[in-house]
């Protein structure tokens, strides 16, 4: 038999719970199986001159010649696989295949069937030979979930999760909220090292919080306005992508002790710079830095807020300034959900609760870190991490029985550590409405199922930065 060695986009979707459909309804799961197969998929493999090489079960194996209509593919089936339908995980890479008769092997197939596992039900996931290839062709929202280990393929593969905007010229236009809406765009670091980004992020990330606890205003999640980092980015389209009236650009230098914040507020349908200004201080300063910057964006959007209001939104987490640095390395390492980005922040965090013993946030970073190593498979003493971390999410809502950050670090620890469920919705519960409308964490009632529950901890790993991989290893 010859046989055909080339590059190529590779498709591989499958359908999400399809054993468990199965069980249940075997019959009708056929049945929509059968016109998913007839009225969408097959349909956009032609449009987007794919090639199905395999149809097995709930599988899907497609051949494109592009990442373009790969992913132009993908978008269009899920975009037509719409609410009642069979939910489809969808994987994408670009790889070397081996074509022998009707079948396509290879390592490019074998990877684009990995990474399809690592995307949520709906949902599109790629490979950064993808997305290298797309960013700049197709208008998407790219979530950079860092480099992952996929089972059986010898190196970390790096993984972009495709968020809800359409392919271009199909962009959603989100409805405006009735209150002042923002999102805060990641500031660009200008402080000459690389290794400062973690403290640009984090003062964008204490900003969010900050505007999040203010009544009168809407938003934006950090996960969703992280979405655009590094990226050369059209105001207008973010805007509409996001649905905000106002989007906060920014840069942070940080030299020695000196820290300079420049900030500039944005109407987006205009793209008009409603103000811009500067902000000097001190290291030892930073917390009252951010109440000033805060108090600048939040008094230019909504001018009835008041600088009590700023005052109690941006809770001060510790004393010591050098913990509270200590504590913003770790946050960058855990970002990056990798082996070593793990270890990295285990030490930080604990350095930071070496130089403040009552530091909260600490305590629940380092908590949740082990948390997600022992999904992932990283613990090195299984039985003793997990003690320690359930000790840690105790230790940390103790000291800080309303902090928010806090409260969803322990809650996400002990429901994954000790599947201690009822506690973590017991946290979570302690929410105020503010914090729940405004994407700091995810909440629920506590009239609920286990599998309602399962589900609200599933939520808040994947608010938390998890790749989607993480959660079905719960």
């Amino acid at each position: 038999m010859t046989e055909q060695r080339r590059l190529a986009a590779i498709l591989v979707a499958d359908v999400a719970g399809y054993s468990k459909l199965m069980g249940s309804d075997e019959a009708g799961t056929l049945a929509q199986l059968e016109a998913l197969r007839k009225e969408i998929i097959g349909p956009q493999i032609a449009k987007h001159a794919g090639r199905l090489f395999k149809s097995v079960g709930d599988g899907f194996l497609i051949e494109f010649a592009s990442a373009v209509q790969a992913v132009s593919c993908a978008k269009a089936i899920q975009e037509a696989n719409g609410e009642g339908r069979l939910p489809l995980r969808i994987g994408i890479h670009v790889g070397d295949v081996v074509v022998q008769g009707d079948d396509l092997m290879g390592d490019g197939v074998n990877v684009a069937a990995r990474v399809e596992g690592i995307a949520d039900p709906g949902g599109i996931a790629i490979t950064r030979a993808v997305h290298e290839q797309v960013r700049d062709k197709l208008v998407l929202g790219f979530t950079d979930k860092g480099e992952i280990e996929l089972k059986n393929i010898q190196r970390p593969v790096q993984v972009f999760v495709i968020g809800g905007a359409k392919v271009a010229g199909q962009a959603t236009v989100l409805p405006l909220p009735d209150k002042p809406s923002i999102a805060v765009l990641p500031f660009k670091n200008m402080s000459g090292n690389a290794e400062q980004q973690y403290f640009a992020d984090r003062m964008v990330e204490d900003i969010i919080t900050a505007l999040s606890r203010i009544p009168s205003l809407f938003v934006i999640a950090r996960n969703s306005s992280f979405a655009y980092k590094g990226k050369s980015i059209d105001i207008r389209h973010v805007g509409r992508e996001l649905g905000v009236r106002y989007l906060m650009e920014g840069s942070v230098r940080k030299a020695g002790s000196r820290l300079r914040i420049n900030g500039q507020l944005i109407e987006a349908e205009t793209g008009v710079h409603l103000w811009a200004d500067s902000f000097d201080s001190v290291l030892e300063e930073v917390f009252e830095l951010q109440d000033r910057v805060t108090m600048a964006v939040a008094g230019a959007i909504e001018p009835s807020v008041t600088q009590a209001e700023i005052r109690r939104a941006n809770r001060k987490p510790t004393e010591n300034l050098q913990a509270y640095d200590w504590l913003l390395r770790a946050r960058g390492e855990q970002q990056l959900f990798s082996r070593d980005g793990f270890d990295q922040a285990i030490n930080m965090a604990r350095r930071a609760i070496e130089l403040d013993p009552r530091f909260a946030q600490a305590y629940g970073c380092l908590g949740s870190c082990i948390s997600f190593r022992r999904t992932l498979g990283w613990m090195r003493d299984e039985e003793a991490e997990t003690a320690e971390g359930v000790r840690l999410a105790h230790m940390a809502v103790q000291l800080a029985p309303n902090d928010p950050i806090v409260l969803t670090d322990a809650g996400v620890a002990v429901a994954n550590l000790a599947r201690d469920q009822a506690t973590a919705i017991a946290w979570f519960d302690r929410l105020d409405d503010v914090e729940r409308k405004s994407g700091v964490v995810i909440l629920t009632s506590v009239e609920m199922t286990d599998q309602e529950k399962n589900v609200v901890v599933r939520q808040l790993l994947q608010l938390s930065g998890a790749p989607a991989a993480l959660l079905d290893r719960r």
